[in-house]
C-alpha cells in the first residue's frame, strides 16, 4: 500500500501524455487532408525567424504594455513549467524536491526564487488579461466573432493557468512553514509565498499543512496534464504550433500571388509556334491530371494553410487594422481562419467517424465563407504584417478567388469587365489598341 501513491501517479501520468500524443497526432492527420508545399528552402532564415518570432516574441511588443504583459505570462508559464520534471521524478520514485539534489542546495534555492517571481509575473499578467478582455472593452476582444466559445476559451485558459499558479504559492508556502518548524528538510526558497501565505500557514497545524502541501502538490500535476489535453479544443495550439508555423512562414513578399504550374505550361505551350498540344506524353512520362483550380475545400488548400488555421490565437490583430474591416464590411481575417480551423475539424470528425472522408454535401466556400467576405478584401497585406506569428490569412482568400474566377467565373461584374478589356485591349480600360500611346504624345 506504500507504493499506491506512485502507482496512481504513473497511471495518470501515461493516461495524460498518451491522451495529449493522440490529439497531436489527429492534427497532424488532418493538417496532411491539404496538399503539400514545399517550404524547406533558405533553412538558416527560417531558423532565425522562429526563434526571433515565436521565441522572442518580436512582433508581439510591437503594441509594448499587451506584449510585455504576454511575454511575462508565456515565458514564465513554460519556465515553471521545468518544475514538471521535479514533479515526475518526486511522483515516480517518492522523493521530495528531487532537483535540489542535483543543483545542490545554493542554486536550487536560487531556482526556487525565480520561479516564484516568475509565477507572480503570470499571475498579474492573467488578472490584468482578464480584466482587459471582459471589462475594459478592446474592440477586437468584444466583436461578435468571439461571443461564445472562443470567449469562454480564452477566459477558461486564464483561469486555469491562475489556479495552477494559486496551487505552486499554496505548495511552497506550506512546505516552507513545514520547514522553519523543522519537520521538512530545509530546501529552496520562497520569497513570494512565504511572505503572502507564510503568515497565515502559521495558524495551522502540521497535519494540515502535509495535507495542503501534498494536495497543492496534486492539484498543480493533474492541472498541468488538464491543461496540456485542453490544448487540443483550444485557440491555445499556438502554444505549440506558433513555432513550425513561423518556421513554414512565407519568406517572400507578403501579396506575392504564386503562379500555377499548369497554367504557366499551359501558356508557353500557346506561345511555342512548335509546340503540338495534342502530342502524347513521352514514353514512360505521365499525362498531367489537370488539378483544381484554386480551393473550395479545405482539401484544395495547402498544408501550410491549415497548420495556420490551427495556430491562430483569435487575437484580432489582423482583423483591427484591415480596411475593409474598419470600414463595415463583412470580412474578418480573423474569422477566415477560424472558419477554416472550424471546417477542418469538421471533416476530421467525419474521418474518426467513417474511417475516411464521406462527402457531407458542406464546402469551405459558401457553406463557411460566403463570397461577400472574400471579394471585400483588398489584398493590402496589413493582416499578415499584423500577426504575431506570421499567419497568412490572405493566401486562403486568395486561393478561394482563384477558385471563383477560373473554376466558376463567378468573379464580380466590375472585374470580369477588367479582365475582358485586358484580354481584348491589352490594357484594364476599354479602348481601341491603337489608341493605348496616344497618353504619350498628349504634351
Amino acid at each position: 500500500m506504500q507504493y499506491i501513491d506512485n502507482i496512481i501517479f504513473l497511471i495518470l501520468l501515461v493516461a495524460g501524455f498518451g491522451l495529449f500524443a493522440k490529439s497531436l497526432l489527429k492534427i497532424y492527420r488532418n493538417i496532411r487532408l491539404g496538399h503539400e508545399i514545399n517550404r524547406t528552402d533558405r533553412k538558416s532564415e527560417r531558423w532565425s525567424t522562429m526563434a526571433r518570432v515565436a521565441m522572442g516574441q518580436s512582433k508581439m511588443v510591437k503594441r509594448p504594455i499587451a506584449g510585455i504583459l504576454h511575454l511575462f505570462v508565456y515565458v514564465g508559464f513554460v519556465i515553471i513549467n521545468i518544475e514538471l520534471i521535479e514533479i515526475i521524478v518526486d511522483g515516480l520514485f517518492g522523493t521530495h524536491r528531487f532537483l535540489a539534489s542535483v543543483f545542490g542546495n545554493g542554486f536550487y534555492s536560487f531556482f526556487t526564487a525565480t520561479l516564484e517571481v516568475l509565477a507572480l509575473l503570470v499571475v498579474i499578467g492573467v488578472v490584468v488579461f482578464f480584466i482587459r478582455r471582459n471589462f475594459y472593452g478592446v474592440k477586437r476582444l468584444t466583436m461578435k466573432e468571439l461571443f461564445g466559445w472562443p470567449k469562454q476559451d480564452a477566459n477558461w485558459i486564464l483561469i486555469i493557468e491562475f489556479a495552477l499558479m494559486m496551487a505552486f504559492f499554496k505548495m511552497n508556502a506550506a512546505d516552507w512553514v513545514l520547514q522553519q518548524r523543522g519537520v521538512m528538510p530545509a530546501l529552496g526558497s520562497f520569497p513570494i509565498s512565504s511572505s503572502i501565505l507564510g503568515p497565515i500557514f502559521s495558524n495551522f497545524g502540521d497535519g494540515f499543512l502535509h495535507f495542503t502541501e501534498k494536495g497543492a502538490w496534486w492539484f498543480h500535476f493533474v492541472g498541468i496534464l488538464f491543461f496540456m489535453n485542453y490544448l487540443y479544443y483550444s485557440k491555445h495550439l499556438h502554444i505549440i504550433l506558433a513555432f513550425p508555423s513561423t518556421w513554414y512562414a512565407n519568406l517572400d513578399k507578403k501579396g506575392k500571388f504564386n503562379n500555377l504550374d499548369s497554367v504557366t505550361k499551359e501558356i508557353k505551350l500557346m506561345m511555342d509556334p512548335n509546340a503540338d498540344p495534342y502530342a502524347a506524353p513521352a514514353e514512360g512520362a505521365e499525362a498531367d491530371v489537370p488539378s483544381k483550380f484554386g480551393a473550395e475545400d479545405i482539401f484544395d488548400l495547402n498544408q501550410v494553410q491549415l497548420l495556420n488555421a490551427y495556430s491562430c490565437t483569435e487575437c484580432g490583430r489582423c482583423t483591427s487594422v484591415c480596411p475593409a474591416n474598419i470600414t463595415g464590411k463583412k470580412l474578418s481575417p480573423r474569422l477566415i481562419l477560424m472558419k477554416t480551423r472550424d471546417r477542418l475539424e469538421e471533416v476530421g470528425k467525419n474521418i474518426d467517424k467513417n474511417g475516411k472522408f464521406v462527402d457531407d454535401g458542406k464546402k469551405l466556400l459558401n457553406d463557411y465563407i460566403t463570397k461577400e467576405e472574400l471579394w471585400a478584401c483588398t489584398t493590402c497585406n496589413a493582416c499578415t504584417e499584423a500577426c504575431p506569428v506570421l499567419l497568412d490569412p490572405l493566401s486562403i482568400i486568395f486561393e478561394m478567388r482563384r477558385f471563383l474566377v477560373m473554376e466558376q467565373s463567378a468573379a464580380p461584374q466590375e472585374l470580369n469587365l477588367m479582365m475582358t478589356n485586358v484580354e481584348n485591349n491589352a490594357a484594364p480600360w476599354q479602348y481601341n489598341q491603337a489608341d493605348r500611346l496616344n497618353w504619350a504624345s498628349e504634351n
